[in-house]
């Protein structure tokens, strides 16, 4: 619409309601989509910055300060522009991101220092850099790292171990494999971090730790956690064919020495102790149902009780109660530590 300037005669533009309302939404999202991305590369400078603290936080402040002033450049009419300078500083940005590659040669904490590897020769599976800590305190242990040979002829059984130590929702995950003669081996997807480094939930999700796959005896790597953490943990028995067992103790391994060749990094969502775990029972039965708990780790009980894989006579009761190890494990720290948590 066109309406002539009441001084000169001018004609001037004049904005429709309809044009107003395009114009309020366009920079509504344009402004969103800077304070999410914005948020976004906060995170992954800090986490990723070669740099102190201090010189992080100049650089976050920059890309705050830059995101600021491509809002106030919109919110004046002069959203191409804003758009366009957003645009073309992000992508340099996400090109910087692609550059950070996962590597295998940092200064690793000692229990992830080394990770598992196997070779199998017929029916035995012999494992390079079983873990078999003795653990004093959480930040301290007598190390030793070991190579075992294991009998898949022998494979009797499964375990699934939560191990819960804040929230509900969340618990780690590990897979315990037994056989005939007693012996048990762990496998456990962790975050290999390095030497001065903490698990941190927010730094999973910008590159900050690899995977590591580690195979433990139960007596180091289930025990860390119900008897020096005080972690809750419980066992939950699985009720699987013999020839899925062997595959998935395969499956383990195959994964565990393609990572050793090539590193992939952690994600607290999407590559996590469960999730790799659900990737590899998938490589097995591809109908494995996705499922909400595969996130949300802490909720596996239910899910393994709905789809009727525990190793227990139905009704299974109360789950927790039955698979709760903590408690036994304290109690008898001087028995054989995978018989005491199995009631033997």
């Amino acid at each position: 619409m066109v309406a002539a300037d009441d001084r000169n005669g001018t004609p001037t533009k004049t904005r429709t309601p309809l044009s107003r309302l395009a114009r309020f939404a366009g920079v509504t999202l344009l402004s969103l989509s800077i304070l999410f991305s914005g948020l976004w590369a906060s995170f992954a400078l800090w986490y990723q910055l070669p740099l102190g603290d201090v010189g992080r936080g100049i650089a976050i402040t920059l890309w705050l300060a830059f995101a600021v002033l491509m809002l106030i450049l919109a919110f004046r009419r002069h959203a191409m522009i804003a758009t366009a300078l957003y645009a073309l500083a992000f992508a340099g940005l996400l090109v910087w991101w692609q550059t950070i590659e996962p590597r295998l040669d940092r200064d690793w904490a000692p229990d992830v220092s080394r990770t598992v590897t196997g070779t199998l020769d017929g029916n035995i599976a012999t494992l390079a850099n079983v873990r078999n800590f003795d653990w004093q305190t959480p930040d301290k242990a007598t190390e030793r790292w070991e190579t075992r040979s294991y009998d898949l002829s022998k494979l009797s059984s499964l375990d699934i171990v939560l191990s819960y130590w804040g929230m509900d929702a969340i618990a780690h995950t590990l897979v315990s494999f037994g056989f005939s003669d007693g012996t048990h081996v762990v496998f456990s997807v962790e975050i290999r971090r390095e030497r001065t480094e903490s698990f941190s939930e927010i730094g999973g999700f910008f590159k900050l730790f690899e995977l590591a796959f580690i195979a433990a005896d139960e007596a180091d790597i289930v025990k860390l956690r119900t008897s020096v953490r005080h972690e809750d943990v419980y066992l939950y028995p699985i009720g699987v064919a013999a020839a899925d067992r062997q595959a998935l103790f395969l499956a383990y391994i195959g994964a565990a020495n393609d990572l050793a060749k090539k590193p992939s990094f952690y994600n607290t969502i999407t590559a996590n102790c469960t999730t790799v775990v659900f990737d590899l029972a998938r490589m097995i039965e591809p109908s494995v149902p996705t499922d909400w708990r595969i996130i949300l780790s802490g909720y596996l009980p239910e899910y393994f009780a709905e789809h009727g894989v525990l190793a227990w006579p139905k009704p299974y009761g109360d789950l927790r109660a039955k698979a709760a190890i903590s408690a036994r494990a304290q109690a008898a720290p001087e028995r054989p530590y995978s018989m005491v948590i199995r009631g033997q």
